[in-house]
Parts: C-alpha cells; sequence; structure tokens
C-alpha cells in the first residue's frame, strides 16, 4: 500500500516535486512516525513497476507526486530517468578500466555499537538498519565489498541527492585551481543577474563554503519556507493558472534576499550551490553536467553514463540532480583518496585534495549545530572531519554516502533510501560502522 500523506496529492501538482530538496520535505513533513523495516519494504519484492502495465496499487508517477511516497520511492530512486527529464554526463566513447575485485566474506561480521545504543550491531546488519540499496568498499584500490538490493544492480543508477554538492563542488575548486575562477571575487562579477539578491555581495569562497547569509529556509514543516518557492520554479511540469512566480532554478536565486552577513557562519542551503552551478557555467559556458563530463566522467574509464535531472529549461539541478551508477561512484571516490589521480592521469589538482582535506573554519561549522559532527568543518561542498588522517564525506539524504579515508586507504560509497530524510536517522549507524571498517581494514593489513 501507499502510506499517506497529508494534502499530499492536492499540494503535488502546485509544487515543484523535481528538486530533491521538495522530496525531502514531503518525507520530513508528512510522513509516517514508523516503517516497514528494509526487507518488508524491498521494491522488488513489493513489485513496484513491475508489468506491462503495472497493476494500479504498484504504478508510481512524477506528476501526482505518488514517486516519492514510502515505500515506492525505494523503486523511484534508482529509476528517476524513467520518470522526469534529464541531461546525459558522457563517460565518453573509450573502454571502462576494469576495477580490481578481491571481495572479502570477512567484512560481513564487523562489530561495533552505534551511537547512543548499548547493544552491537554487525557490519552487515547495519546495511539493513540504513535501507541500503548499493555498497561499494575500496581499500588500496582494489574493490573489497561490494553488494546491491532491492531493484538497483551494478549496471543500474541511483539518485545521489545532495552527495551532488560535493561533485559540483570539487568542478568549482578545479576552476579555482586552474585560475578561471577566482575565488575572492563577488558571485556579481561572474553573474551579473544576481547583483540584487543575497547573492551579489557573496564571493565565490563563500558560496563553496556556504558561509553566505541568505533569508532560505529548509525547513520543510513550513509551508511557507523558501524551499518550496525554489522547488515551484525547477518543476519542469506546466505551472498552474496564475502561478506568476519563478518559472527556472535561475529565475528562483534572483530572489534570494540577504539576511545576515556572509561569512561569519555556515549553515547548509541547496541555493548556494545552484549559484555556483551558474557561476561555473559562465565562466566556462559549459553546463555542469557539460563540465563533469569533460573534466572528469570521461576520464576515470566509467562503465555508465551519469545523469542530472533538469528544470524546464534544461538546467541541471546542481544541489542534487545527479544519478550514477554505484561503481563509477567508487572510480570517483578513488581518485579523490589518491590525490586526484586515477586511470593514468591526473584529473584534479592535488591542491584541491590537500585542500579540501584541510578543512575550513571549524568554528563557523559549529554554529550551524551538529551535535554528532563535532569538530567537522565544511570546505568547496565537502564535509570534513577534520581528523587525523584527513577523512572527508560526501552527505546525501535517505543515506547517499562517499567516504574518503586517506589514513586507512579506503572508499566507501553507499546507495540507500531511508525513509528519514535527514542524515540524523543514519549517523549514529553510519559513522561508528565506517570508523570500525577501518580500524578493521589496517588491522588484518598490519597486525
Amino acid at each position: 500500500m501507499l502510506y499517506p500523506r497529508a494534502s499530499f496529492r492536492g499540494a503535488a501538482k502546485l509544487i515543484a516535486t523535481v528538486s530533491i530538496v521538495a522530496m525531502t520535505s514531503m518525507a520530513l513533513a508528512s510522513a509516517p512516525a514508523t516503517f516497514p523495516d528494509a526487507q518488508a519494504s524491498d521494491p522488488a519484492k513489493l513489485g513496484w513497476m513491475a508489468g506491462s502495465p503495472p497493476s494500479v496499487d504498484r504504478t508510481v508517477r512524477f506528476e501526482d507526486g505518488s514517486y516519492f511516497q514510502f515505500p515506492a520511492m525505494r523503486w523511484s530512486v534508482s529509476n528517476f530517468r524513467q520518470l522526469m527529464p534529464t541531461i546525459n554526463v558522457s563517460r565518453g566513447l573509450g573502454a571502462p578500466v576494469p576495477l580490481e575485485t578481491v571481495l572479502r566474506k570477512d567484512i560481513d561480521e564487523i562489530s561495533f555499537v552505534p551511537l547512543g545504543a548499548k547493544a552491537p550491531m554487525t557490519w552487515e546488519q547495519s546495511l539493513a538498519a540504513t535501507y541500503t540499496d548499493g555498497i561499494v568498499v575500496m581499500h588500496r584500490g582494489k574493490v573489497v565489498y561490494e553488494r546491491y538490493f532491492g531493484v538497483l544492480k551494478p549496471d543500474g543508477q541511483h539518485a545521489a541527492m545532495s552527495v551532488t554538492k560535493s561533485v559540483v563542488g570539487t568542478l568549482g575548486a578545479m576552476l579555482v585551481a586552474e585560475g578561471r575562477i577566482d575565488a575572492g571575487k563577488r558571485v556579481a562579477e561572474y553573474v551579473p543577474e544576481l547583483t540584487d539578491s543575497a547573492f551579489g555581495g557573496a564571493t565565490v569562497r563563500q558560496v563553496l563554503d556556504m558561509t553566505t547569509g541568505l533569508k532560505y529556509s529548509e525547513d520543510y514543516a513550513d509551508p511557507n519556507a523558501e524551499v518550496w518557492a525554489h522547488a515551484k520554479a525547477g518543476n519542469p511540469l506546466p505551472k498552474p493558472k496564475g502561478y506568476d512566480g519563478p518559472r527556472s532554478y535561475y529565475e528562483f536565486l534572483q530572489t534570494v534576499q540577504l539576511q545576515g552577513e556572509h561569512g561569519k557562519a555556515f549553515a547548509y542551503k541547496t541555493v548556494n550551490t545552484d549559484v555556483l552551478g551558474w557561476v561555473i557555467a559562465r565562466a566556462t559556458g559549459r553546463n555542469v553536467a557539460q563540465l563533469l563530463s569533460e573534466k572528469i566522467w570521461s576520464r576515470l574509464g566509467a562503465e555508465q553514463d551519469a545523469y542530472f535531472t533538469v528544470d524546464s529549461i534544461g538546467t541541471p539541478f546542481a544541489g542534487g540532480g545527479l544519478n550514477t551508477g554505484l561503481r563509477d561512484l567508487a572510480r570517483f571516490g578513488e581518485m579523490l583518496r589518491t590525490g586526484g589521480r586515477f586511470n593514468g592521469q591526473q584529473i584534479v589538482p592535488v591542491e584541491v585534495i590537500d585542500d579540501i582535506r584541510g578543512g575550513a573554519d571549524k568554528q563557523a561549522f559549529a554554529k550551524a549545530g551538529y551535535a554528532l559532527l563535532k569538530d567537522w568543518s565544511y570546505r568547496s561542498m565537502w564535509w570534513v572531519t577534520n581528523k587525523a588522517g584527513g577523512a572527508f564525506m560526501a552527505r546525501g539524504v535517505h543515506g547517499q554516502r562517499i567516504y574518503v579515508d586517506p589514513k586507512a586507504e579506503m572508499v566507501i560509497v553507499r546507495y540507500a533510501s531511508h525513509p528519514v530524510a535527514s542524515n540524523s536517522a543514519n549517523d549514529p549507524v553510519t559513522l561508528p560502522a565506517f570508523d570500525a571498517l577501518a580500524e578493521f581494514l589496517n588491522r588484518k593489513e598490519h597486525p
């Protein structure tokens, strides 16, 4: 059955459901307090969109918002291209570069205690607890663990959600290192249309590190929060009669107003990445999908094209619209672990990786109040642990992760479809699980 949400269907045609932020808000604002577990909500077993045509009670549609109701969303996150307009990220024409694979069965038995819990949990149990759709672990350049669940397959693609921000942030940091973007310049110098918005007086660096002062709320329970206006603007479907608001991401960004002062505190807001995408497009003449293909995806030896969801004029959703194959995301993470070098070439300048690993202002980050991320910081749209080993992470709602641990020589990429969007639902399991795996792999290699 579909799990009901307050006024969801009535509102779906009036709001933008293409924005991953909007999808998230629906889950948080009106989802039930309890959910079927990973096995009971398995989209393959439940038969979502199976058949020609699928049965009425197993059909999901973009236009009415049913595609992101739990548990149907567990099918949707692996099939967005079937439901909404997208733009391709080409892998190029060369042959894929194989990943050396030496799978280890002993990883499943790793034991750790989740934060706030008393009883231990195994690594294998953690996958179900986080509604994992697929996970790949690389250690010293080899795939040592790989599993898929539900409808995600090795040759399938999955929504990266806000992991997208870190990928786009990497592109922005690369352009800064190349001198094509000056991080100290004001955004308005690249995009004059934003002069009168909150972003006009912000520097590109403040956008990259999300220390902008914006009147922009991502409080999903508030129907008047700006996140809803952003979502409406990004919706590729025809606007309802009488609608006179922004009709694209570009138009919406021009309406965001200043609140507070730039550069004083970290505040995670998706629109920063959309602005970075606009700056990138102006500086290079290429949108983020095209540039990602040219500078990274076509050089990784990727197995599959990736893609972005887009608004009504084809603008890629830089804040959360990327979809990729899991193994290709592992290639991307491994490239970052090895100092930007992969497939026999330097893809990302090493100074970009070093700068991200070095983190940013921890005091500015602390003002955001992330209780489980003490002493972390945020640099070029990456979450930086500031641990001695230099680990950093890309994080997306519903459980998406890239975790790069240079000291442990380990990369973890995970796609998931947790019914709760907030990272706080995953972190108590994910953070100690990743630490336990790093310790286990190093102990096995260095007894």
